[in-house]
């Protein structure tokens, strides 16, 4: 289908999609919303910024819309995409739609979230802990809640969310209509949707571990003592906007705080801040009051800020699907990024992993071989203290095929 008046939506879902400016769907909404309308269960994959919020967002509010009776529930794995989503279903919803909701994360005060339960919302947002909790003391009810997203179910699971997303279900009425959307989809996914889906449709729009074109990638090799000036040298004179992603909370503290004594505008993001604190340095740098991000993982998936242009990672992820999500922060909505990955000689079994991963058919090379493969595609450079200048980014180069 090559517009949303061709799914025969609500009239106010239609209204509202085009008042945001959703005119023509993506693949992953042109091939989930009509099946997700009549019913059936979807186990979806799609790379990051493809769509998928809309993807389940739209045929649950048609839901919503048609069924007084319905009640929805989607879960995330993260506090930040758990708002995004909420911000997006209510766009969708429109201002004037007497459809109440409740977000339910950690890190937000109990008292708004019990106001919020009291008033019957019927689509409930949040992650798995603070979910469970509200299910524990008995402030939420899901006994006739019969549309359930799991969103990002591989982090959820990474996460450790297995038992209470368990717990959470069964909660649920068994009569149902389930959407599980994974980035990628191991045996552990397959393995949990046989449990929680039923006969569900299987759609994928690109390979699970595909990387868009229009991301420009390159793996600079560095000595451990040579991987700060590489990083400041890389930033000197840049106004666009960067994420940086480390490995721990104090890195990501201590490096945005260097950074910022060498007349660098950054801020660091990561799980310890508390919720408003988080909230705060991501609207500061959505409306580019800074222009540097150094973030843990927690900001791998879900962060969508169209303007971020060079997404670089100082410590290589310990997950090599973690790659995927990092870069995906930029080249959103078909526009242009790149990605800078600092390579020391104690990453390379991470680095062999993710190409591996993107590439399943690359095998393990010595430092010297630069060879491409089919796939995937990078320029390699070696960085010395000696020389100080910036790695050269050039347009069209080295991007992944």
């Amino acid at each position: 289908m090559k517009t949303f008046l061709e799914m025969n939506l609500p009239e106010s879902l239609t209204h509202t999609l085009k008042h945001i400016g959703f005119n023509e769907p993506t693949p992953i909404q042109a091939q989930t919303v009509p099946v997700a309308l009549k019913g059936q269960d979807v186990l979806g994959s799609a790379q990051t910024g493809t769509g998928k919020t809309a993807a389940f967002g739209i045929p649950m509010i048609a839901e919503l819309l048609s069924n007084e009776d319905s009640n929805a529930l989607v879960m995330t794995p993260t506090r930040e995409l758990a708002k995004q989503v909420m911000d997006q279903m209510q766009a969708m919803l429109g201002k004037k739609s007497k459809i109440k909701t409740a977000l339910l994360i950690g890190g937000e005060a109990m008292p708004r979230q019990f106001q919020q339960l009291r008033n019957n919302p019927r689509l409930v947002i949040g992650t798995p802990g603070r979910i469970n909790d509200h299910l524990n003391r008995k402030s939420l009810k899901l006994s006739k809640t019969n549309f359930l997203v799991l969103d990002e179910t591989d982090r959820m699971l990474d996460m450790g969310f297995s038992i209470q997303i368990k717990e959470i279900i069964e909660y649920m009425p068994k009569t149902r209509q389930t959407l599980l959307f994974s980035a990628t989809l191991p045996h552990k996914i397959t393995k949990i949707a046989e449990q929680y889906l039923n006969n569900p449709a299987r759609i994928s729009v690109a390979s699970n571990c595909a990387i868009a074109e229009n991301i420009e990638q390159r793996m600079v090799k560095v000595n451990d003592s040579e991987k700060y000036n590489t990083l400041l040298n890389t930033l000197v004179d840049k106004k666009e906007t960067v994420i940086i992603f480390v490995k721990t909370k104090f890195g990501a503290d201590r490096l945005a705080k260097k950074l910022s004594q060498q007349g660098q505008s950054s801020q660091s993001i990561h799980g310890d801040l508390k919720q408003s604190k988080r909230e705060r340095v991501i609207k500061d740098f959505r409306n580019k009051k800074y222009n540097v991000l150094v973030a843990t993982d927690v900001a791998a998936r879900g962060l969508d800020i169209p303007h971020i242009k060079l997404v670089i990672n100082y410590d290589l992820p310990q997950c090599p699907e973690d790659y995927i999500h990092r870069i995906g922060r930029t080249a959103r909505a078909g526009k242009e990024g790149k990605a800078l990955n600092l390579v020391a000689p104690t990453d390379r079994g991470k680095w062999n992993a993710i190409e591996r991963l993107i590439d399943p058919t690359k095998r393990s090379k010595n430092d010297n071989d630069s060879k491409n493969s089919r796939n995937f595609k990078f320029k390699k450079k070696r960085y010395s203290s000696q020389n100080r200048r910036k790695p050269n980014f050039r347009t069209g180069a080295s991007k992944a095929q």
